[in-house]
């Protein structure tokens, strides 16, 4: 076995790219069928670490594929599958990732397809169980290379690369038509958004950006983060812009007692230390405080820092709290589209208990005529809109405090009857496709009474 393996790694160190199509593989199986998320495959401390060896451009290369895949999964494997009259061997279904990677390469990615093809084959070469079956491989991809045109003319952005389950939600939710430019929104990769702490114009003429409605920056480069200009200095953070919105809702000012609650990973937290607020920021996971204090450091901010469950947090109430509560994310899924595939409708049950209880922890936690925030990254109306309702019928020491289009750019389509912020990803149209669009939230923002 150790022999094989290590014949393997040196045929892969042979074919430039093979090492990445490999690990793309691996970690997609890895989200799809053991529903780990796509961010922690990447991370440097993943187990099993897929990535070792790598380059930083198979990285790269191999983080695009899988990217790739996870948007467009409903496309590719239909594709696939129509080229299999007798479906996958049973004595390697494994190949279906390798199978994945490859046709995606082919059909949405700058690869050639010979490329494509043949570094899927030596792919399949490199197992035994999977060995046999390189010329049906061979078969079926250069044969989705030949039907390319019709595979794509066909591929609907809802029906075919949305799970069932939740085209059905956003059909009854939002009707056929915004359901469907939410479903094609989602296909395009998003550009780069970040939150500056003054002079947005002026920083949008340092780094090439558009200043959006909201204030947030919208940037056009492929450059790494880190290699930008004002980021090691600290005067950015990346930020989606409707995940900008709900901190400046809060009236905030120096010296204002402000908690944060599931603070991490710490853009809203930045945006209320940035305006000299005492800021607590609690989370329940040390690590991800660990990386909110990091970015803290990097941007010159100061915050309390408090690993704690929020619904069991004691303190003296606040002049204003922020809840960010744990949802489904399925706004985000143009940047984290891996959650289309690893969420399931079971979990709404959790997560709209769980929000229930930080709300009421929130309203409890806030000094009378405080202000209270509510968002959540999701378009499902049981965690933003139908959470605020159940609150003010159970609770009516609560009322809501309108919010007004003047306060987030004048976008007033994202502002529902009750004076709340309802975004889509479908919203902020733009020049073309991918500086277009926004992540899905939800923001309320609550007066207690005094």
């Amino acid at each position: 076995m150790a022999a094989q393996a290590a014949a393997a790694r040196l045929e892969a160190e042979r074919h430039p790219g093979l090492m990445a199509r490999t690990a793309a593989a691996a970690i997609l199986q890895d989200i799809v069928v053991k529903g780990h998320l796509l961010d922690e495959r990447f991370a440097p401390t993943a187990i099993p670490n897929r990535l070792q060896g790598l380059s930083p451009r198979d990285r790269g290369l191999t983080r695009s594929i899988v990217t790739a895949a996870l948007r467009r999964l409903g496309t590719v494997r239909s594709a696939i599958a129509e080229m299999l009259e007798q479906g996958l061997p049973r004595q390697s279904l494994e190949i279906e990732w390798t199978l994945i990677v490859a046709a995606t390469q082919i059909l949405f990615l700058d690869v050639p397809d010979h490329a494509a093809v043949d570094l899927a084959v030596r792919a399949v070469r490199l197992e035994k169980k999977s060995a046999p079956f390189a010329a049906l491989v061979n078969g079926v991809l250069r044969n989705i290379a030949r039907g390319r045109d019709a595979i794509l003319a066909n591929s609907d952005a809802l029906d075919k690369d949305i799970p069932n389950w939740l085209a059905t939600r956003w059909r009854k939710t939002y009707g056929e038509d915004t359901a469907r430019a939410i479903a094609a929104a989602i296909r395009e990769e998003p550009t780069l958004d970040i939150t500056v702490k003054s002079d947005p114009h002026g920083w949008a003429n340092r780094l090439g950006a558009r200043v959006l409605p909201t204030g947030s920056l919208r940037l056009e480069t492929h450059q790494a983060i880190d290699e930008l200009d004002g980021y090691g200095d600290g005067e950015w953070w990346v930020q989606d812009a409707a995940a900008a919105l709900p901190a400046t809702l809060l009236p905030l000012a120096a010296g204002l007692r402000v908690a944060d609650f599931c603070a991490a990973p710490g853009g809203k937290a930045a945006q209320i230390a940035a305006t000299g607020a005492q800021l607590t920021a609690i989370d329940r996971s040390a690590e991800r405080l660990k990386r909110l204090s990091a970015n803290l450091e990097r941007l010159g901010l100061t915050a309390e820092l408090v690993v704690a469950d929020a619904t069991s947090f004691k303190a003296a109430p606040y002049d204003a709290v922020l809840l960010d509560a744990p949802c489904l994310g399925t706004g985000t899924l143009r940047r984290h589209p891996d959650i289309a595939w690893i969420k399931k409708p079971g979990d709404l049950v959790a997560l709209t208990a769980l929000q229930g209880r930080l709300l009421d922890k929130a309203v409890e936690m806030t000094v009378p005529g405080g202000t209270i925030v509510y968002c959540t990254c999701s378009i499902e109306p049981e965690e933003g809109e139908m959470q605020i309702a159940a609150l003010l019928r159970r609770n009516p020491d609560v009322m809501r405090s309108p919010i007004e289009a003047a306060e987030i750019g004048g976008l007033s389509e994202l502002i529902n009857s009750q004076g709340e912020i309802r975004s889509l990803p479908s919203h902020l149209p733009g020049p073309e496709p991918r500086f277009a669009g926004i992540d899905g939230f939800f923001a309320a923002r609550l007066k207690r009474r005094d």
